[in-house]
């Protein structure tokens, strides 16, 4: 089970106050002060339990209960409901992860959600402590710092990425043999980095219209900057994406090259291999024509007519010489020679 942390913040300064979330929100409201609640690694019924300690829409806890979302925005009434997906570089691994963090902004309170435990919502949290005048501006300042704080945190891991893509480009024209599992592996990182940043841009349009046409979120900060960014974010991933689109199509046609060079090769050494054999060959019937006329001859029957003959022998050296420079100019002409 897990158990929501509670924090009260009145004029920037954090304040004790009851754990029961329930409780906590009427603190907060009867102090005039901004109720922030942490809650990792929830259950279902965790999750449904706080939904009913700070009534919540049931619209909004049943979107809550989704896991694995893409970054979205929804507004039930005046709450506003976020998931985003901050990511990490891993430097040793070089590789990047997502997770999914959940929040819940009301004009009482601020809850931050960690389906999975992976964000470090304290680190978030005590780094937004060091800038009171966004505390001072309530749950809608600290939604414009934790959506700051998630943007700028993608910075390092495009420059990660990015650096990875250079050295897969090394690997492909240094005819790395893994070079292909490792565009596959970052290709689907990208995709999951987009699914990540793609919405961020039409979210934060939103949001600013939300936050301008409601008197409940006056004093809010401005969101077009962090648009700009997610805007500039959003274009970095897809030229990632269609880099290593390119990267797979490069690999695939160098591979066919060799392919084809290989059978080329392979082509050209039956090629020789054929005129060799046809060139022993050639020669093999050459030299077998003398030998089959001094084979006859060499018989020695009694009745051989040629034994007795004063030509016989210039005859058969004649015959051996005129079958042989025949079968020569005739395997000559055939390109056999």
């Amino acid at each position: 089970m897990a158990v929501p942390h509670c924090i009260l913040y009145r004029d920037a300064e954090a304040l004790p106050v009851d754990q029961d979330p329930r409780w906590a929100l009427t603190a907060a409201r009867a102090q005039g002060a901004m109720l922030w609640v942490t809650l990792v690694a929830p259950s279902i019924d965790d999750v449904k339990a706080l939904g009913e300690a700070l009534q919540l829409t049931p619209l909004g806890v049943a979107s809550l209960l989704r896991s694995h979302q893409r970054s979205k925005l929804d507004h039930y009434d005046d709450q506003l409901f976020l998931a985003l997906q901050p990511a990490q570089y891993d430097d040793d691994a070089e590789t990047v992860q997502c997770h999914e963090v959940d929040i819940v902004v009301g004009h009482e309170f601020f809850v931050v959600i960690s389906p999975d435990g992976a964000v470090d919502i304290d680190t978030m949290r005590t780094q937004l402590e060091q800038h009171p005048e966004i505390l001072r501006r309530g749950p809608r300042g600290v939604l414009w710092a934790t959506i700051e704080y998630v943007t700028r945190g993608y910075r390092d891991v495009l420059d990660g990425v990015e650096h990875d893509i250079d050295e897969i480009e090394e690997q492909l024209f240094g005819e790395d043999a893994g070079v292909s599992r490792r565009i596959f592996a970052l290709q689907r990182e990208v995709i999951d980095l987009q699914h990540a940043t793609a919405p961020l841009e039409v979210m934060l349009s939103r949001l600013e219209r939300i936050v301008s046409h409601s008197d409940r979120f006056a004093g809010a900060p401005a969101f077009h900057e962090i648009t700009d960014r997610a805007r500039y974010i959003d274009a970095r991933v897809t030229a990632f994406r269609q880099t290593l689109d390119s990267a797979l199509t490069v690999h695939a046609t160098m591979i066919d090259q060799r392919r084809n060079d290989a059978m080329q090769k392979m082509t050209e050494d039956g090629i020789r291999q054929n005129d060799q054999v046809k060139k022993i060959s050639s020669w093999a019937a050459i030299g077998f024509a003398p030998t089959l006329v001094a084979g006859i001859y060499g018989m020695n029957f009694r009745n051989m007519p040629e034994l007795e003959w004063f030509w016989g022998y210039p005859f058969a050296l004649g015959l051996m010489v005129a079958v042989s420079t025949a079968l020569y100019f005739l395997f000559k002409r055939n390109d056999w020679l």
